[in-house]
């Protein structure tokens, strides 16, 4: 199982930005909201979704996108399921810390 994952830095910020592979350069509506998931933002390397945890577990800030990865950072204990939202059934989560 893989999924994209891209490190966005700004001064002394990292942000994480990481999507299930079959996802990138999709769109889904629901309502008047809107999920893209585009490669400027999330099209970084193509990893395993292990390597992608490992990653995630030391983020402060990150934006995940998919079933697959969702599930697996919900299973790792680094986002707790009621973190999760969905838009047209896709799972996403932000994760910031202050």
């Amino acid at each position: 199982m893989k999924v994209y994952l891209k490190i966005h830095r700004r001064s002394d910020m990292e942000t994480i930005a990481c999507c299930d592979e079959e996802l990138l350069n999709k769109i889904f509506t629901e309502g008047n909201l809107r999920l893209e998931i585009g490669s400027a933002f999330f099209g970084g390397d193509l990893l395993a979704i292990d390597k992608a945890i490992e990653i995630l577990r030391g983020a402060s800030y990150f934006n995940i996108v998919g079933e697959n990865i969702t599930n697996m950072a919900i299973a790792q204990k680094i986002l707790p399921k009621e973190g999760v939202r969905k838009i047209n059934k896709i799972p996403m989560a932000m994760k910031m810390m202050f």
